[in-house]
C-alpha cells in the first residue's frame, strides 16, 4: 500500500484529513492500547554481546537502514567486529538465517540484502535468537535494524531515526497516521534522536526542542556521484518516491517520465515489461534506487525483469552524521555500561 495522504497534512489545515483522522481515531486507540501492554508485559532477553537498535516511530522512509549503515561502516572502520540483525521484511524465511550471495529479495527481504554487503547480516523474526547466532559466529557488536517497537531483545542503545521533512505526519497512530505507536513513547524509550535532514514539520521542531542536546543528533543524505545519462525513466518502489526524483534533480538529471510502486513492491515481470517498453518509447535509461535494485538482483537471466536489471542505472545515497564522533563516543559510553 502506499500511504494515505491525510497522513500527512496538518489537521488543523485541512477538514477532510481532519474528519479521516477522527474516524479512525478508536482503532488508533486500540493499536496504542495492545502496543503499551506488550511492552509493560515483556522481558527482553540480553544478547552477549554489545547491542544497538536502530528504528524509528513511522511507517517506512525515515533512514533508519541508512543510518544502520553508516553507523556499521564507521565502527567496522574501527575494527568492532559489527553484524547486523533483522526481521527481513518482505521476505519469506522462517528461523534463523545468515544472508549470502545466494539469497534473493523474495527470501530476506531487500534491507537484509543492502545490509549484508556491507556488513555480515542475520535475518530472524525471534530476535534473542538472532543474536545469539550471531554472537555465536563471532560478533562483537550487534546493530538491530528496525527493532524500537519489538520487545524480545534488549539492546543497549535504542536509536530513534526521524525524517526531517515528513517529521511525525500528522501525530496519530496507525491507522489514522503514520505512526507506530505514540510519539512520546518513541522518544521517552530512545536513548538518541537522530533527525534525517533539516527538520522541516513545525510538529517535530516543537517536539525536538524539549529534547535534550545530548542525545540529539543530525544526518544528511549524500547522493553519491554517478554518470548519468543524458534521458531517465525513474522507477521505484519505496515509501517516499519523491526522495528518488529530488535525488536525481540534484545531480543534474533529465527525468522524462516516472513510476511510482508501493514500498517494497516485487516487481513483476509485467511491471518490467511496461518499464522497458516505456523506455524505449521515451529513448531513455530506467534508473531507480539501490533498495529498489536489490529486489531485481536475482532476477532470471533473460526474463523481463533481468532485461530491466541488465539496462538500468542505480542510484546510491548514504547518511553522514554531522558529527559522528559524538555519537560513537555516546554509543560506545552505553555498550560498556
Amino acid at each position: 500500500m502506499k500511504p494515505p495522504a491525510f497522513w500527512y497534512h496538518d489537521n488543523g489545515e485541512s477538514p477532510s484529513a481532519r474528519l479521516f483522522a477522527l474516524l479512525l481515531a478508536p482503532l488508533s486507540r486500540l493499536v496504542t492500547g495492545i502496543s503499551r501492554r506488550r511492552r509493560r508485559n515483556a522481558s527482553p532477553q540480553r544478547a552477549d554481546i554489545p547491542t544497538l537498535c536502530v528504528g524509528n516511530v513511522t511507517v517506512g522512509g525515515a533512514g533508519k537502514t541508512p543510518v544502520a549503515l553508516a553507523l556499521a561502516k564507521h565502527f567496522l572502520a574501527r575494527d568492532s567486529d559489527v553484524h547486523f540483525l533483522t526481521r527481513g521484511y518482505g521476505g519469506s524465511a522462517r528461523g534463523v538465517l545468515r544472508v549470502d550471495g545466494h539469497h534473493d529479495a523474495a527470501l530476506v527481504g531487500d534491507e537484509a540484502l543492502e545490509l549484508a554487503a556491507v556488513a555480515p547480516c542475520w535475518v530472524a523474526r525471534d530476535r534473542f535468537a538472532g543474536a545469539k547466532a550471531a554472537s555465536d559466529a563471532g560478533a562483537g557488536m550487534l546493530i538491530l535494524d528496525d527493532g524500537l517497537q519489538n520487545h524480545r531483545l534488549h539492546y543497549d542503545v535504542g536509536v530513534l531515526v526521524v525524517d526531517g521533512m515528513r517529521g511525525l505526519g500528522n501525530g496519530r497512530v496507525l491507522p489514522a497516521g503514520p505512526l507506530r505507536e505514540p510519539w512520546d513513547d518513541a522518544f521517552a524509550r530512545a536513548d538518541a534522536v537522530v533527525v534525517a535532514g533539516e527538520p522541516k514539520q513545525s510538529r517535530l521542531r516543537a517536539v525536538l526542542s524539549r529534547v535534550d542536546p545530548s542525545k540529539l543528533f543530525t544526518t544528511h543524505l549524500h547522493v553519491c556521484p554517478m554518470a548519468l545519462p543524458p534521458r531517465l525513466l525513474a522507477f521505484s518502489g519505496i515509501a517516499h518516491p519523491e526522495k528518488l526524483l529530488g535525488s536525481l534533480r540534484e545531480l543534474g538529471g533529465n527525468i522524462v517520465g516516472s513510476f511510482d510502486f508501493p514500498d517494497h513492491h516485487r516487481f513483476s515481470e509485467s511491471d518490467a515489461r511496461l518499464l522497458l517498453k516505456e523506455s524505449r518509447r521515451l529513448n531513455a535509461t530506467p534508473v531507480t534506487t539501490n533498495k529498489d535494485a536489490m529486489r531485481l538482483a536475482h532476477s532470471r537471466k533473460g526474463s523481463a525483469c533481468g532485461l530491466l536489471a541488465k539496462s538500468m542505472s542505480v542510484l546510491r545515497v548514504e547518511a553522514r552524521f554531522d558529527d559522528i564522533g559524538r555519537f560513537e563516543a555516546f554509543a560506545r559510553s552505553r555498550m560498556s555500561k
